[in-house]
């Protein structure tokens, strides 16, 4: 079922609102807290939605009063992310660390970014396992480490069945392999969980650079399981780049946008950039990426309301197909 992707909500990352910080406090003394970042944020024309990331920025903070004043200040929450990086126990892996103890700490405190989401009134919680996974040839039992994985999810997903768990994947970074870098995978251990709260966040780069093509990878999630998220950004698909959406890939991303509206994808549009790296001015990155999104999705409604697409795409005549982008694109329509 077709949705309209004009009434999708914009989201982004909160820790972005940490760059260029002189330009928004002049007396900031350290870093901003995520309520000051949250109140930055809001100031984002056309911005109506923050994901935040577990433990980092509850630490200090009840997550009923944290939901509260964000909501106070103009935005929603769209989902809680899991981020393993703080602990260093979990360098050699969480879920599938060969101590024991080591992966109970991980899943306990996973269970607790789940009670979070959860009191937050979030839709889902978001895992990125960037520290499952392995640096050389006879490092891992690569059976074992994948039935603890599968285990982990279960137990988290168990543990409230009412927050969706969504996973993220990525091909490496932190791990030179990740267990789970691609689609495919992805969708595999989500069937071997076998449970119905756990679905798949896109991110774009992610995907660029798993050299998959984000249409086909978002085709393959709502085939099999659940699109519960998407991450904009652009790179040049070697790493995460965190670039401004449109910013290399203008034209993949305007397939993924159709591909989605296609499926009848109803979560937020989330903006997964570093204005940080370089210190831009993450109001105005975001109301640029903002911008871009809606001019893609003009584009999108445009080739939905020509049937000359579909017929081409249904000959696969990558000619005709490319012509009639081209011309929406660029707006020099010819009889």
């Amino acid at each position: 079922m077709s949705h309209n992707l004009h009434n999708l909500p914009f989201a982004t990352r909160l820790n972005s609102f940490a760059s260029n910080p002189d330009a928004f406090w002049s007396d900031l003394k350290g870093k901003p807290t995520p309520l000051q970042m949250a109140q930055r944020a809001a100031t984002v024309e056309g911005l109506t939605v923050l994901d935040l990331n577990y433990p980092d920025h509850f630490i200090g903070h009840d997550p009923v009063e944290l939901a509260r004043a964000i909501r106070d200040a103009g935005l929603d929450i769209s989902g809680v992310a899991m981020r393993y990086y703080s602990v260093p126990q979990f360098r050699l892996g969480a879920f599938t660390n060969p101590d024991a103890s080591v992966r109970r700490q991980a899943i306990d405190l996973t269970k607790k970014g789940v009670d979070a989401a959860s009191l937050c009134d979030a839709p889902h919680l978001t895992l990125w396992m960037g520290q499952d996974g392995f640096d050389y040839a006879f490092q891992m039992d690569y059976a074992r480490a994948w039935d603890a994985e599968i285990e982990a999810i279960r137990e988290v997903a168990l543990h409230n069945p009412d927050v969706m768990i969504s996973i993220e994947y990525k091909p490496n970074e932190p791990r030179s392999y990740a267990l789970m870098p691609d689609a495919a995978t992805t969708l595999l251990a989500i069937h071997d969980v076998g449970l119905p709260n756990l679905g798949v966040t896109l991110d774009f780069a992610h995907v660029l650079y798993a050299d998959e093509q984000p249409a086909f990878a978002a085709a393959l999630v709502a085939r099999h399981s659940k699109l519960l998220g998407i991450h904009l950004n652009d790179g040049y698909s070697k790493r995460d780049d965190g670039l401004m959406v449109g910013a290399v890939h203008t034209v993949q991303t305007i397939e993924l946008l159709r591909q989605i509206k296609k499926d009848g994808y109803s979560g937020a549009l989330y903006f997964d950039t570093f204005p940080d790296v370089t210190g831009l001015d993450p109001v105005a990155e975001c109301e640029a990426n903002i911008r871009t999104v809606r001019h893609m999705i003009d584009v999108v409604d445009r080739l939905d309301a020509r049937n000359g697409l579909v017929d081409a795409i249904d000959r696969q005549d990558a000619v005709s197909s490319n012509r009639i982008l081209q011309e929406t694109m660029l707006q020099t329509l010819h009889p």
